[in-house]
């Protein structure tokens, strides 16, 4: 990644961790103050601030700035602007004219994969799939340390775009159409699903459903689960599943961990950890591929 996009990804962390103590006028103005050279991501940056503004009680403010980025080309699919956040704007025309205008922009867009591969044969691939906001160079950075012990490492980042450069997991059939082709290319051997939040829904999805292909393994952090399969298209090994004990999605896994373990799935919580991946990440992949 480059250095605007470790900018943007730093400046995303620092506001939220505002939010979510309620300094919103403090985050939105953070914003204002730290966004230079990161016009790529200008729908991001006005969605983000309309938020904070609407949390602030600042609906005038939060509409100006999403018609501002709208003018200037800015586009968002409507799931995102129907937010509680922007609560107070859902009954005004100037808002409903700016989601028909942002709809018709709207364009998803496949990427070819990001493939790395170890020194000598791979015993295996790990298709890594991103989290909701991120892109293929998070999941190879992320996730690169499977490449020391072996195997061939293939990130695969989502054609479903919520906003320019927003990239997310929400429709099944789309996500097993974007691993399906990022595969197309990919030598006959052992493959283990692998995913951070919306990606490690994804990837529980593909190891269970076995669709588009069969895998042999899965191991996803944080997943963002939503309604799981009726039961797995086969035994996995690895099936490994870790959650952060002071992440905010615990609860939902916790929730499924009946089910999950019911496939197969061992789940490893880990003391302290929110909703990110852990320093001692690689010695986690080396103890379960």
């Amino acid at each position: 990644m480059d250095a605007s996009e470790l900018r943007y990804d730093d400046l995303v962390d620092r506001v939220e961790l505002l939010y979510n103590d309620h300094h919103y006028r403090a985050a939105a103005d953070l914003l204002d103050a730290a966004s230079d050279g990161l016009a790529a991501w200008t729908a991001e940056l006005a969605h983000l601030k309309a938020c904070l503004l609407g949390a602030d009680g600042d609906a005038d403010g939060a509409l100006r700035v999403l018609l501002d980025a709208s003018t200037a080309g800015a586009w968002w699919r409507s799931a995102i602007l129907v937010d509680d956040d922007l609560e107070a704007l859902q009954d005004r025309a100037e808002f409903a004219e700016l989601i028909k205008v942002s709809e018709a922009r709207v364009a998803d867009e496949p990427v070819p994969p990001l493939v790395v591969l170890p020194d000598g044969d791979p015993i295996g691939v790990v298709v890594a799939l991103h989290g909701a906001g991120q892109r293929a160079e998070h999941a190879r950075r992320d996730w690169g340390g499977v490449v020391e012990l072996g195997y061939g490492l293939v990130s695969v980042q989502s054609s479903y775009r919520m906003s320019p450069m927003y990239r997310t997991w929400p429709d099944p059939e789309q996500a097993r159409a974007d691993i399906a082709r990022a595969l197309a290319e990919i030598a006959d051997l052992p493959l283990i699903a692998a995913g951070f939040s919306a990606g490690g829904r994804v990837a529980l999805d593909w190891a269970l459903t076995g669709q588009p292909t069969e895998v042999a393994g899965v191991v996803a952090l944080a997943p963002a689960l939503r309604e799981l399969p009726a039961y797995a298209a086969g035994k996995l090994s690895p099936a490994t599943i870790w959650i952060g004990t002071d992440d905010e999605l615990l609860e939902v896994v916790d929730d499924a961990a009946e089910q999950l373990t019911g496939f197969g799935c061992r789940i490893e919580r880990l003391p302290g950890l929110g909703h990110t991946f852990p320093a001692d990440f690689d010695e986690l992949l080396a103890g379960v591929l």
